[in-house]
């Protein structure tokens, strides 16, 4: 294997497990959102329709933040 391959391919190894690594920041961060959501609902079973809706515009940032993280895997 000459020198172009092997950075190649390291450089193919590192970006699975950066990308790896950013899962996990919107992994937990879905975690918390959607648990204290649900703790909100068992407190206050009145407003878990406007809690419910925003969880859900939440839940949305946090896998954008997800998909922009594996869309640089591939521009960079």
């Amino acid at each position: 294997m000459d020198t172009t391959t092997t950075l190649a391919a390291v450089s193919g190894s590192l970006s699975v497990v950066g990308y790896g690594l950013g899962t996990l920041g919107p992994g937990i961060g879905l975690g918390i959102l959607i648990g204290k959501t649900v703790e909100g609902m068992a407190r206050q079973p009145e407003v878990a329709g406007q809690l419910r809706t925003t969880m859900f515009i939440g839940v949305a940032f946090v896998e954008l933040l997800a998909l922009l993280g594996f869309v640089a895997g591939f521009l960079f």
